[in-house]
């Protein structure tokens, strides 16, 4: 591995955030490697690349960047950020434990390496190619790394959604096996 945090053997992530200068041209502010936290006994990793609190977002005097910093240090941020959004790298261990659960949330989930099985409560596993993308829509869901011996690497971009009701029930977030492990969003209150 080359990037000292991170737990999988796939290519280093880098984030670069823009700017402006005093001139008013485009700059970028800050280019920093990613910062990953193991789950599952290390078959899964999250790194959280970047957060927005409020829909839409406001970069005056990069208010967005001040809140992401204190979103992420305090260390309460679920899988989807209340009335905001997260984008998230996760990598997937070769086999690893399919994570049942469902968020709250409208997410866009694109496969950038190997192959992701997505689960679903009826149907098959639909096998996923590095460059398809899943829309999620507030549904019980997990993710899984077909492969024997290659790590899968995807993001996600959770959007918090209005509450959905289905047949007469709310559809709340349920963490399944993550109950304990994850942080609950708190948006489904």
């Amino acid at each position: 591995m080359s990037n000292p945090g991170q737990i999988s053997p796939l290519p280093p992530v880098t984030r670069h955030i823009t700017g402006h200068n005093a001139a008013g041209k485009a700059i970028v502010q800050s280019s920093t490697p990613g910062d990953w936290k193991s789950y599952e006994e290390s078959q899964m990793a999250f790194n959280v690349v970047y957060t927005t609190s409020q829909f839409p977002a406001d970069l005056n005097q990069d208010a967005d960047i001040a809140t992401h910093d204190k979103v992420q240090q305090s260390g309460k941020l679920g899988l989807v950020n209340p009335k905001g959004t997260v984008c998230r790298i996760v990598d997937f261990a070769p086999n690893n434990k399919c994570v049942v659960h469902r968020t709250q949330s409208l997410d866009y989930g694109i496969v950038l390496e190997g192959q992701v099985e997505m689960m679903v409560e009826e149907g098959d596993p639909v096998r996923m190619q590095r460059g398809d993308i899943a829309i999620q829509r507030a549904t019980m869901h997990g993710w899984r790394n077909p492969s024997e011996t290659e790590w899968a690497r995807m993001v996600f971009v959770l959007q918090d959604c209005q509450p959905l009701t289905v047949a007469g029930v709310e559809m709340k977030e349920e963490l399944g096996i993550a109950t304990g492990v994850l942080n609950p969003s708190g948006n489904d209150q």
